[in-house]
């Protein structure tokens, strides 16, 4: 009898281990070869009892659907044993018919040529609901495990959430925009060679109950101790931040997604929240305390809920096919189980990447490396024949994290260099000390990196006339969606549209001063005023979006910096910053280039001016724009250049369309 790779839902997989030799005696499922991909690790079980005659594969083969891997001798008699067993799971046989394998064989085949439609659900995410923000997938897709499938957002995370099964997609439960939940059904997927029901077994087996027994075999759910957990700083962009606030004390129960602590930086305030439901042991740090990514906040007593083991109902013939189909099963529920900290972007080079794919990992060390940016290259493996676990991964983190830092770098300048004390005020009057925001005190050393940049700002108007006059012509179709449709989409779009012109508005000047960095796309970022200071979040690819999509993003924006909503990647990879001072008042201003930038375009109000016709003078709306740049990267003519150029833009409009 020959035992052949199973469909493990890839085109090829590479045997990893053999796990018994020529001679070995075995029974019916036991494993026989360790297959991985980079999807999935399964462990082929044997589909009949038997002695080894020979081997037909060695390590580090590629092998694919119905490839033969192992000979058997077959024992009949030890597969009859094994299928009583299982028989009796499923239901009270009749004593005088058995199965035996010419009964097994025929359920084995019904089993493999039958399909089954499998619910994909909303797993974990950490929060109580999200929404559905983009669906990766339509009906009637062939769908890989772990592929992403939807795209849920909440005010934490971004989510891609990724399929359980491989099969096609049958339908799709849920719309962009709907509000989900955990267990919520985002589709319906058609999965071929799926377990038949226990129905189909044979009519011989008398009284046939395939429901208690299933109920009888899954245990309930019970709260088991899980153990301290330390909740860490998460990514916030920079080297490090300040605890702000401590929002719990030892002895708090908190449940899952409680924020406990709030830490800030000069790109963000962010609430920390406990990814576990349990009780505060200890609290790692104080108010005004420094912290990097990575250090320990609390230490939580969590509880979980410990999930029963499923019920198994299968054949022993279709029992390969079981075990198969548990392992990306499994790699789904440890996706669900654990806590969202970050999008799952991915963090490594190509490179890196094509480094990983050649180290002894599994799927999930594999995803972990990605979201840490780890090169497993470079960790030190402890599992069994070289292979790299979590553990490993996380001790190589922690490792990297506490070695000792090398000597600080000139950026991290006093936040006033240069400047003398105060003098003591107290013969003129004394003073009265307001203290600054939180936001305003860690954007001090920020700031003071314009003692460095040689600044030059150039002033222009616009007439937007015509402009005005279509704004608000479409202004009201856009209320009624409820879209504020500003002047500032118009400058959006016409500014991204002559940046991808003029490539060194938007790049960076390199470390040695010899280059200019020019960047590949273009994140603007847009100065919104809050009640405790300017935050600067970015606007992702305008130049790629429409005058309605700019708008709707602006107010999103606007109003989760209000709410103090934006994680740090809102706030990063800006290459160029509009700032405005909307109707406050004012002619024209100098603003300040945000380093590592090397221009900034300021808006003042506009107003009604008399402009010369050639026969006469006209009124017109006049725009100021104040553009600063650093001098080290543009000449005095390119800002000249650059701004007549937009002034052009947006006197008329339909010129972006040429």
């Amino acid at each position: 009898m020959q035992i052949k790779t199973p469909d493990i839902g890839v085109d090829k997989a590479t045997v990893a281990e053999i796990l018994v030799q020529v001679g070995d005696q075995i029974a019916v499922d036991e494993s026989l070869v360790l297959l991985e991909s980079d999807k999935a690790s399964v462990e082929v079980p044997s589909t009949s009892a038997g002695v080894v005659k020979s081997i037909s594969v060695t390590v580090g083969d590629e092998v694919s659907e119905g490839a033969v891997l192992i000979e058997l001798e077959s024992n009949a008699a030890a597969t009859s044993i094994d299928a009583v067993k299982v028989e009796e799971k499923v239901a009270e046989p009749a004593p005088a018919v058995v199965a035996t394998p010419e009964v097994a064989a025929p359920v084995a085949a019904s089993q493999a040529a039958t399909t089954a439609v499998v619910d994909v659900q909303v797993p974990d995410i950490g929060v109580e609901k999200a929404v559905v923000g983009e669906i990766l997938v339509q009906a009637g897709d062939t769908i890989e495990v772990d592929q992403s499938i939807v795209v849920v957002e909440s005010d934490k995370a971004t989510v891609e959430v990724p399929s359980t099964v491989a099969g096609t997609v049958e339908s799709i439960e849920i719309q962009a925009g709907d509000t989900v939940k955990e267990g919520v059904v985002l589709l319906k997927v058609k999965v071929a060679g799926a377990a038949a029901p226990v129905a189909t077994t044979p009519a011989a087996v008398s009284t046939p109950t395939p429901a208690e027994p299933v109920q009888a075999a899954v245990a309930p759910a019970a709260p088991v101790a899980a153990g301290p957990v330390e909740i860490t700083v998460p990514d916030l962009g920079v080297d490090k931040a300040a605890v702000a606030e401590i929002l719990v004390s030892v002895g708090d129960r908190v449940e899952n997604d409680q924020s406990i602590i709030v830490v800030e930086s000069d790109k963000a305030t962010v609430e920390v929240p406990s990814t576990t439901t349990g009780v505060i042991k200890a609290i790692h740090v104080s108010t005004g305390q420094s912290v990097a990514q990575g250090m320990p906040l609390v230490t939580i007593e969590s509880e979980t809920t410990a999930a029963a083991p499923a019920a198994q109902v299968a054949a022993a013939p279709a029992k390969a096919q079981t075990q198969v189909a548990a392992a990306p099963a499994a790699q789904a529920a440890k996706v669900e189980s654990a806590p969202v900290a970050t999008t799952g972007a991915d963090k490594l080079t190509k490179e890196q990447s094509a480094e990983n794919a050649k180290v002894y990992a599994g799927p999930a060390v594999r995803k972990l490396a990605r979201e840490l940016g780890v090169s497993l290259a470079q960790v030190q493996s402890s599992g069994p024949h070289g292979r790299l676990m979590k553990d490993d991964v996380f001790a190589y983190v922690k490792a990297r994290l506490t070695a000792p830092q090398a000597a600080p770098v000139a950026a991290a300048a006093p936040a006033v260099s240069g400047l003398p004390k105060l003098p003591d005020f107290t013969a003129f009057g004394g003073v009265e000390e307001k203290m600054l925001t939180r936001l305003q005190q860690v954007s001090i050393p920020q700031l003071s990196l314009n003692n460095f940049i040689p600044q030059v700002t150039q002033f222009d108007s616009a007439d937007i006339t015509e402009l005005e006059a279509w704004r608000n012509d479409l202004k009201g179709n856009f209320k009624k969606e409820g879209i504020s449709l500003t002047i500032m989409a118009f400058i959006i779009k016409a500014v991204a549209h002559l940046l991808k012109e003029e490539r060194e508005f938007a790049g960076h000047l390199s470390d040695d001063g010899k280059s200019v960095l020019l960047r590949n796309e273009i994140h603007m970022g847009i100065a919104v005023a809050t009640p405790d200071g300017l935050t600067v979040p970015v606007l992702r690819n305008p130049d790629q979006k429409t005058i309605k999509q700019i708008a709707v993003e602006l107010g999103v924006l606007g109003q989760k910096a209000r709410d103090k909503k934006l994680s740090p990647k809102d706030l990063q990879g800006a290459n160029f910053t509009i700032t405005s001072l909307g109707s406050i008042g004012g002619t024209a201003f100098t603003p300040l280039v945000n380093w590592p930038q090397v221009a900034i375009l300021g808006i003042s109000p506009a107003t009604m001016q008399p402009v010369w016709s050639g026969q006469g003078f006209d009124p017109r709306l006049m725009l100021p724009l104040s553009l600063s740049y650093d001098h080290r990267v543009i000449n005095g003519a390119d800002a000249a250049r650059f701004t007549n150029k937009l002034t052009k833009l947006l006197a008329d409009i339909r010129s972006l369309l040429l």
